[in-house]
């Protein structure tokens, strides 16, 4: 009779039958189980040889002849069009550069400033990741309004004639929570508002859908699900029936009509450049554009539906191997209500954390008590989601010992 577990003989099946499986070679990855890609995404094999040609040869050999002869000068629009069918967007509605909280500013603003002075307030995710808050009140502050924090399922009710723009994360951070953008962008809507989304915990993990759901603006980073890089720029999305009204507060030389001009007077390129800030951060941006070619002839409904199996699987295996009542799931248990991580409460959560990636499971740590597990279906298998309950359930139930032990050494002391 074989000693291995039923949960570890389940991932060896789906791991067989796993059609995105091979793409796990386009990554650079050793035995650690890595689950924190929705932090920091994996690196992507080809990336080290292209950013070597491009230190070497485009800026070293070539130098400023790179900005037209390689590309350099376009690469914010043309990789945007690389991100766009990741997101549901057609091309030309994508610009990449600058961070995630430049452009959300830049597109909360923008929103701001696309309807009347009438509406004078501004509601965001109370729940949103803390910078989306800070950018919002400053964004608030500059443009007259006022802020209004509210939960996103609050948002239908708290929306009225005064609402200029809502500011909504698709995946919540810390709980891995899904939002219903299409039934929140069509209230917002409803109420004469501006939809902004943040696409950070859900581009390259699950389909978007932006044109789709007629989203107006949205910003998301590159270097989770996407694998950018660290630092990687972020993007922008206009929605193209509103590019030429877009007024970005941050009006640089690089989004002018007339960049080389050099003119006092601003006037903004037409369609999304206009998104554009300043100079581009050529070595990360292609970077980033190297990274994506591990998407190349990949499904995002493939990788959507592994990572609601990948998730399920794994809070299987914790229930199979955590002792009862040590840890609890924040994550909801519904498919249409999942990002693509699992977090669970558990007590001396930050300890619990640094014993997992000793032992080669690596996620991460959310004040005050949250364990986060990112399943990147690009590069992550079941083989991976059994081995990271496996070792959390002996973590956990030593801590539990060392509790139950120093207790009963205090009781004695005393």
């Amino acid at each position: 009779m074989s000693d291995t577990p039923e949960p570890a003989v389940t991932a060896k099946r789906l791991d067989a039958a796993d059609e995105l499986a091979p793409l796990r070679s386009r990554f650079v990855l050793d035995d650690a189980v890595y689950l924190d890609g929705n932090s920091l995404g994996a690196l992507p094999a080809n990336v080290p040889d292209r950013v070597a040609d491009v230190v070497r040869g485009q800026w070293g050999e070539l130098r400023i002849r790179s900005w037209e002869e390689s590309g350099w000068w376009t690469a914010p629009e043309r990789i945007g069009d690389r991100i766009a069918p990741l997101v549901g967007a057609a091309p030309g509605q994508i610009v990449v550069g600058d961070s995630t909280s430049v452009n959300v500013f830049k597109a909360l603003v923008g929103a701001v400033r696309l309807v009347g002075e009438e509406r004078d307030e501004i509601l965001v995710d109370a729940t949103t990741f803390p910078t989306d808050g800070y950018i919002a009140g400053s964004a608030a502050r500059l443009t007259g309004r006022t802020l209004r924090p509210v939960t996103p399922a609050e948002v239908p009710a708290a929306l009225s004639d005064r609402t200029a723009a809502v500011l909504l994360n698709h995946v919540d951070y810390r709980t891995g929570r899904l939002h219903d953008l299409p039934a929140l962008t069509a209230a917002v809507h409803a109420a004469g508002a501006v939809a902004v989304w943040d696409l950070c915990h859900s581009a390259g993990a699950l389909p978007v859908g932006l044109d789709e759901h007629g989203v107006d603006l949205a910003v998301g980073c590159t270097y989770k699900y996407l694998n950018g890089g660290p630092g990687a720029p972020a993007y922008l999305y206009v929605r193209r029936c509103l590019q030429d009204r877009f007024d970005s507060p941050l009006p640089g030389w690089n989004s002018h009509a007339e960049p080389f001009g050099m003119r006092p007077d601003y006037e903004a390129a037409p369609g999304v450049p206009r998104g554009r800030v300043g100079t581009p951060d050529i070595l990360s941006m292609l970077a980033l554009e190297a990274a994506l070619d591990v998407w190349e002839g990949v499904s995002v409904a493939a990788v959507r539906a592994k990572s609601l199996a990948l998730t399920d699987f794994f809070l299987e295996c914790v229930t199979a191997y955590v002792p009862q009542g040590l840890v609890e799931s924040l994550t909801p248990a519904a498919h249409e209500e999942r990002g693509s991580q699992v977090a669970l409460r558990c007590p001396a959560a930050g300890d619990v954390m640094k014993r997992l990636i000793a032992r080669g499971v690596v996620g991460d740590f959310r004040h005050p008590d949250v364990l986060r597990f990112g399943f990147t279906p690009l590069y992550v298998g079941f083989a991976d989601a059994e081995r990271a309950a496996r070792v959390l359930g002996d973590v956990v139930g030593e801590a539990r010992g060392e509790v139950r032990r120093a207790v009963r050494g205090e009781a004695a002391a005393g």
